[in-house]
């Protein structure tokens, strides 16, 4: 028989700080997927550090999060934002580190965003649970740009019982996020958000589904305040069949 494979679950601070169902759901994935699930005491990756130029403490946090994670079969992070960072920039935060270096490029190998793993590692192509409504799928920049998943979460998607997906008109345009973007230039990212939820009102979703809870959030937030209707979920919760629970501030 084939051993499962060890999984260590990357959980992101946004979703371990403000909507822990998400990583709940992402476990509750991982093993019907075939795998042995893990959850290491772990700290952020890195990647606010790395982009705002701090490039030492950036470098400390990729050492604690390869200790970590590097005894698995593999890492894999409900965020493309997440996994971007340890694919794409831990071996940059590290290049000077020759003790470091090796063992980064190791754990880059093996480091996945979450839905992605599910079809190309694990061989998920349908799933059994249902959610009623209509929804438009949120591409983050990292997922799109830094782990080529864009593919994936439609194809699941597809597969629930009663959801019907309608395609934004310019799914690839950034929401505004962006992590400290929104920070440093909060009207141009107010205005970018904008853009994104009348994209998303056009399609006649009543769902908005993402896979990265930091645009969920920023989204999220500019709705309620300018009194949009739509309910905001994550991809995992979706397919985990937890869609109907309350989120990102709601009652």
């Amino acid at each position: 028989m084939t051993a499962r494979p060890r999984v260590g679950l990357f959980v992101t601070c946004l979703v371990d700080l403000v909507r822990p169902q998400i990583g709940f759901a992402a476990v509750k994935l991982l093993e019907q997927a075939g795998c042995d699930v893990e959850v290491p005491v772990q700290t952020c990756c890195g990647q606010p550090a790395w982009n705002s130029g701090a490039d030492t403490p950036a470098a400390d946090l990729a050492r604690q999060v390869i200790d970590a994670f590097e005894s698995f079969d593999y890492v894999v992070a409900p965020s493309g934002s997440c996994a971007g960072m340890i694919v794409r920039h831990y071996v940059e935060a590290l290049t000077n580190d020759s003790a470091y270096l090796p063992r980064a490029r190791a754990l880059a190998a093996k480091t996945h965003e979450l839905i992605s793993f599910l079809m190309r590692v694990r061989g998920v192509n349908d799933v059994s649970v249902r959610c009623i409504g209509t929804a438009c799928y949120q591409d983050s920049c990292s997922s799109l740009r830094e782990m080529n998943v864009q593919d994936e979460p439609r194809a699941l998607l597809s597969q629930v019982e009663g959801l019907t997906l309608s395609e934004l008109r310019e799914p690839e345009v950034c929401c505004g996020f962006g992590g400290l973007f929104s920070v440093k230039y909060p009207e141009i990212s107010e205005r970018m958000a904008d853009e994104k939820i009348l994209d998303a009102q056009a399609t006649g979703a009543d769902l908005m589904i993402g896979g990265d809870l930091g645009c969920l959030l920023h989204l999220k937030g500019r709705m309620q305040r300018e009194g949009v209707p739509m309910r905001v979920r994550h991809v995992a919760e979706v397919l985990a069949g937890m869609a109907d629970e309350p989120a990102l501030g709601e009652p």
